[in-house]
């Protein structure tokens, strides 16, 4: 090809073209690994952590639950419930003599617990949980009088009533047969509690903000304080602890309302989660997190079963020796070991080769909590093991 034909201008803009070309696939190249190297887990900071002082409260209190099918208080076993019934009856100016005892069926006396979330006002409407502190069977179509429900300081903040609404049942037939589904002797009344008073909090007064950590962890505090000084600037916020993190945040409630939003929303990649092995040695349930590793190590694991079969026998006297029939017990015990099984853990063994070779050698889960129990104490289970 002759490119002695062609203009100077129009070779150098091609070759400029091809540079340009050139340059864009590398870009591209960077950006995708760039987009692999970043990270790919990021939570905001309202998951990651609380402020310091915005928090709910716990509030209770005894009430009575009337018009129930039966199924309420046996007053001869909780007298409270009668008592309670007579002391509101004399405030409705209803005196009910000495001599009188109330039979009653259909009331029940109950404990009433709800949350006080942070920041409630009076007027607005919080759910209550209702539950029989007697022995009324079922509180089922319940209806919950006036209860006041009061703070640990001893203040009243929230007024509850309604009717109550109970997820389980039962059932119960004359011969002593009975059938249940669930607790029926609590339930929850939605929006059931008027709040009557706020509680005092301290975010709108001056001073740094603090935030405290869900999960204290001193990789997370840092990152946390490192993505708001880039966001606001240095100096904004420090790491107090692993569990803090201090944020200077502007006199103006108004002000440190946004603020704090925003400061929220930022995201942030938390440290990595702790090796840990959880064991509920109740319900056999076991919990291995992804950081857990085992060093080389041997594991014979065993099944030993003990059979124990009763054979009684019955022993007839001879004619005329005036003897008398025995039973006479034979034991039959038998001990047996089956299943010996025996695996090898590889050096740096991950959590789904824990898993893996657990499963192919058919161990239960009592079973997988003994062989963890076992390459703890043998130094080989690198991750701390938590037995609930």
């Amino acid at each position: 090809m002759n490119t002695s034909s062609y203009p100077v201008s129009w070779m150098l803009e091609r070759a400029a073209h091809r540079v340009l070309g050139v340059l864009r696939g590398v870009l591209i190249v960077l950006c995708a690994c760039l987009s692999v190297n970043q990270p790919v887990h990021a939570d905001k900071i309202r998951d990651l952590a609380q402020v310091a002082g915005v928090r709910s409260n716990q509030l209770i209190g005894y009430g009575l639950v009337v018009g129930l099918d039966g199924s309420g208080d046996q007053t001869t076993q909780a007298p409270f419930t009668t008592q309670s019934l007579e002391n509101m009856l004399v405030q409705f100016g209803i005196t009910v003599p000495a001599s009188v005892r109330p039979q009653l069926k259909n009331a029940a006396a109950v404990t009433v617990t709800a949350q006080l979330p942070p920041f409630a006002k009076p007027g607005q409407n919080i759910d209550i949980t209702v539950a029989s502190i007697g022995n009324a069977k079922s509180i089922r179509g319940g209806e919950l009088l006036m209860t006041p429900l009061r703070g640990a300081d001893g203040n009243v903040y929230a007024m509850a009533q309604g009717s109550v609404v109970v997820g389980g049942v039962s059932a119960q037939g004359k011969s002593g047969s009975s059938v249940q589904v669930n607790i029926s002797a609590s339930g929850r009344v939605p929006n059931g509690a008027t709040v009557e008073r706020a509680v005092a909090s301290t975010f709108s007064n001056g001073g740094d903000l603090m935030l405290n950590l869900n999960t204290a962890d001193f990789t997370t505090a840092t990152r946390i304080a490192d993505a708001i000084n880039r966001s606001y600037g240095a100096g904004t916020a420090s790491a107090v602890d692993g569990g803090s993190v201090s944020v200077r945040g502007p006199v103006d409630p108004s002000q440190r309302v946004a603020w704090m939003g925003a400061i929220q929303g930022l995201e942030v990649t938390p440290g990595d989660a702790p090796a840990r092995v959880v064991v509920n040695s109740r319900t056999g349930t076991v919990v291995i997190g992804s950081e857990v590793r085992v060093t080389p190590a041997a594991v014979a694991h065993g099944s030993i079963q003990v059979t124990i079969t009763e054979q009684p026998q019955v022993s007839q006297p001879g004619p005329f020796s005036k003897g008398q029939t025995q039973v006479v017990q034979n034991s039959d015990v038998q001990v047996s070991e089956d299943g010996g099984h025996m695996f090898k853990f590889g050096p740096g063994t991950s959590l789904d080769t824990i898993v893996r070779a657990v499963n192919q050698v058919g161990a239960s889960p009592s079973d997988l909590i003994s062989i963890l129990q076992a390459l703890k104490q043998a130094g080989a289970l690198h991750a701390e093991l938590v037995v609930i």
